[in-house]
């Protein structure tokens, strides 16, 4: 069985925040003061199972499971665990996980046990004293171990790298190498007009599109047929050994190739990340609808599912969505 949209793309990819919590406060995707939810609002494990089991068997063959900071969700071993039993057995092909990295040192083991082979790893510096600034309180050793301790475990790392407007532009070339001198991916971002944080989004955003033909004028680039199943597109150099990635959903749109939907923490399915329309299903299973009721409602954001998003960062036409980055997931 295919999920296909009303514009007959294939949705095959489940993005599942497991928490609205983090460690970390990044400047980018939250406020410093954050008011998480408690604990009744958020999903059960049980329950994001539930959806997962719905979701595969309608087609979904990859999950993501994101936050907030996953790993500070408890018992979340338990849930990879039981989602990695269904590679054997459903259409599920790929479970992996976004993480800012400071707890991978500690799980990075038992992950690859229960069949997580690679991780995107949020980073966007490699200078101590900014890194701390840019987290409000983060010590960038704790993501260095564990960045090694997921490689010698034999996950592969892909670091994900949010350009920021007169924070890290200056740093490009930096992460470039020290990423191809450990042979991982490097993908840059554009800032997101998710909800405001303290910092206004017109201040943070900077176009990938310059830096590129920046980069281009040294590292002469040819695009890659390197392929994740996310919206980045991927550049080798003959000077590189690793895939240079932009995501930039502000200058070059990439929703023509979107095969993916998004479950916040709450249990609300977006079909969109830059658009506010959402289904509830927390709602649903908690007033003990049954599967069948969930997959029809699946099916129908499927045929809801926007063909555009409605990101726009403009000093006079701000169209932000109305939730963190933490809420939805990255």
């Amino acid at each position: 069985m295919k999920l296909i949209d009303q514009y007959l793309r294939k949705v095959n990819y489940l993005r599942v925040s497991v928490t609205d919590r983090c460690d970390l406060r990044c400047v980018y995707c939250m406020k410093e003061k954050m008011q998480f939810l408690p604990r009744k609002d958020i999903l059960t494990l049980e329950e994001i199972e539930r959806l997962c089991d719905n979701f595969i068997d309608l087609g979904v063959e990859k999950i993501r499971l994101t936050g907030g900071e996953p790993l500070v969700r408890k018992d979340i071993i338990k849930l990879i665990e039981r989602l990695n039993y269904k590679k054997y057995n459903t259409n599920l092909k790929e479970i992996t996980i976004t993480t800012n990295g400071t707890l991978l040192k500690k799980y990075a083991n038992q992950l690859r046990k229960n069949g997580i082979e690679r991780i995107n790893v949020s980073l966007d510096t490699i200078n101590p004293e900014k890194y701390n600034k840019i987290t409000r309180f983060g010590n960038i050793e704790k993501v260095f171990d564990g960045i090694n301790e997921s490689l010698n475990e034999g996950i592969k790392i892909k670091i994900n790298t949010v350009v920021i407007k007169d924070f890290n532009e200056n740093e490009i070339e930096e992460l470039i190498n020290w990423t191809d001198s450990k042979k991982i991916d490097l993908t840059f971002i554009e800032v997101m007009p998710m909800e405001e944080t303290d910092i206004s989004r017109e201040y943070q955003f900077t176009s990938l599109t310059d830096i590129f033909e920046n980069l281009n004028k040294k590292y002469n680039f040819r695009q890659s047929t390197h392929n994740t199943g996310g919206p980045a597109r991927y550049y080798v150099s003959d000077s590189l050994s690793s895939n240079i990635g932009f995501i930039s959903p502000l200058t070059n749109n990439f929703c023509a190739t979107c095969n993916r939907v998004r479950i916040s923490s709450t249990g609300k399915l977006f079909m969109c990340l830059g658009q506010n329309d959402y289904v509830d299903f927390m709602d649903i299973m908690r007033k003990d609808f049954s599967d069948n009721y969930i997959k029809e409602k699946i099916k129908f954001a499927l045929n809801i599912k926007p063909k555009n998003h409605d990101f726009m960062i403009d000093s006079k036409i701000n169209k932000y969505m109305k939730r963190h980055m933490n809420v939805t997931g990255g």
